[in-house]
């Protein structure tokens, strides 16, 4: 039995993660994501896939961010009607990215219709509501640990990772008729010391390591976040104004209500209202009490009913616009969480809007905010925004708290590959930009004495002959 590995995303980039294994007959891809960013990466997503969709038997899932699931409706919709292996709560968030992702194709190829700025006469989105329910109809889900037979010489297991609810690296087990082999993909490994997620399990002996260096040039010290939240709330009150935070939906929304209801239990800053004003936002934090099980977060049970920090009496969630437009007529200290978390879309823009003017408001940046996004202009200075065709004149205060990042550093990368002992036959360094991929090869070579391999788009690398 021979072995082949195609990287159809995330090589060179940090985005599209797409493993394409041959392993004897079967055709198997690891991770489906939807290529993001840049505009010549993300044309790649209309472009045919590489191999035919129809020809891959199971897609196995590591967890569900769009980078790694995002492409999934579009793979059924040319072909793929095969099995979606993940786990439990991957399955969960799943629905509610693929659909939220969905409804955002959908208004767009809307709105360049109306516009006419598409080179099409009747603009299209890359896939719809109806081809995510599609792919949620093939998803299959296991648990952690658990051994899932893909054929009868290749199973899989899932093992925490740390990174986000569900989220976890696979172990593939390859039998052939002479030997045993052993393939790892990290997927997107999380923190050591987050407050929120567990550490991420430790990896083990294989023969073949796939893992992602994002930060794999960086170190990120997770610096007193409660020091520096307390100061800027504390600011925003002295004020008397509102403290506005852009958030994404997924991980980061539930870290700041972790760290906001902490401060307010200890007395470090005053029981202020919490408005979490994002619908998926609302939902991914249902799934936090549904898998309890999952992260650090205390849940009780109170009858039928799950309850955590998430129902006290300080949160208060905006489902519907009327209440989030409420919010824009309140002149009093206050807390708001709303998508997106880089300030691109979503109902953030609706209030952007209305506080940035006011000199008494702040608005808190709660992670890296990339290029040319409103975030970063913000955060740059920039006296005036474009939002909705207007330029919104900045007068509010503009902060940033670092140290929230869900993604493993250098030295939390290094960490978990240090519990390999024995070299692995390749190392591929992937989902990363070339310059921190490059970075965390050479630490690897160095300090392991591993083979490493910075894969180009679409190259194909055969692992092993007649196992």
């Amino acid at each position: 039995m021979d072995v082949k590995i195609k990287f159809l995303g995330a090589a060179r980039s940090v985005t599209g993660s797409k493993y394409f294994l041959e392993i004897g007959r079967q055709k198997i891809l690891v991770d489906c994501g939807m290529f993001q960013g840049k505009k010549e990466l993300r044309l790649r997503n209309w472009d045919p896939l590489p191999i035919n969709p129809a020809d891959i038997e199971i897609v196995v899932i590591t967890h569900a961010h769009i980078d790694h699931i995002g492409y999934l409706p579009r793979l059924v919709k040319d072909g793929f009607s095969g099995k979606i292996i993940c786990t439990p709560a991957t399955e969960d968030l799943m629905k509610i990215m693929l659909l939220d992702a969905a409804k955002l194709q959908e208004e767009e190829a809307l709105f360049a219709l109306k516009k006419g700025y598409s080179k099409h006469e009747k603009p299209q989105p890359l896939f719809s509501t109806e081809d995510v329910k599609l792919v949620m109809m093939a998803v299959e889900s296991h648990p952690l640990t658990q051994v899932v037979m893909l054929s009868p010489s290749v199973s899989i297991q899932f093992f925490n990772s740390g990174h986000i609810l569900g989220s976890a690296f696979v172990v593939m087990t390859l039998k052939g008729d002479r030997e045993t082999k052993k393939i790892l993909f990290s997927g997107d490994l999380g923190r050591y010391e987050d407050p929120v997620m567990y550490a991420p399990e430790p990896a083990m002996e294989v023969d073949v390591v796939v893992i992602e260096s994002t930060y794999g040039n960086r170190v990120n010290p997770q610096v007193d976040v409660e020091e520096q939240l307390t100061t800027i709330v504390q600011e925003a009150c002295d004020a008397n104004g509102a403290l506005v935070v852009p958030a994404f939906a997924l991980g980061r929304t539930q870290s700041l209500i972790y760290y906001f209801h902490l401060l307010m239990e200890k007395g470090n800053i005053p029981p202020l209202p919490i408005y979490i004003d994002s619908p998926m936002a609302i939902n991914v934090t249902d799934l936090y009490e549904r898998h309890g099980d999952l992260h650090k977060i205390k849940i009780t049970k109170q009858g039928s009913q799950l309850l955590s920090i998430f129902d006290s009496p300080q949160i208060h969630f905006c489902p519907t616009r009327e209440s989030s437009q409420a919010l824009n007529d309140i002149k009093k200290p206050m807390i708001i969480i709303s998508a997106s978390g880089m300030a691109t879309g979503g109902r953030i823009l609706h209030h952007l809007t209305h506080r940035l003017p006011r000199q008494s408001d702040t608005v808190l940046f709660a992670g890296y905010q990339a290029e040319g996004s409103r975030g970063r202009r913000l955060l740059e200075g920039e006296k005036t925004l474009r939002i909705f065709g207007e330029d919104i004149p900045v007068n509010c205060r503009v902060r940033e708290v670092h140290g929230l990042s869900a993604h493993a550093d250098q030295t939390e990368l290094i960490r978990w590959l240090s519990t390999i002992k024995k070299s692995p036959k390749f190392t591929f360094v992937t989902h990363g930009e070339l310059e921190s991929a490059s970075a965390f090869a050479a630490i690897i070579e160095d300090q392991f004495k591993w083979k490493t391999m910075i894969p180009d788009y679409l190259q194909s690398v055969t692992l092993f002959e007649g196992i």
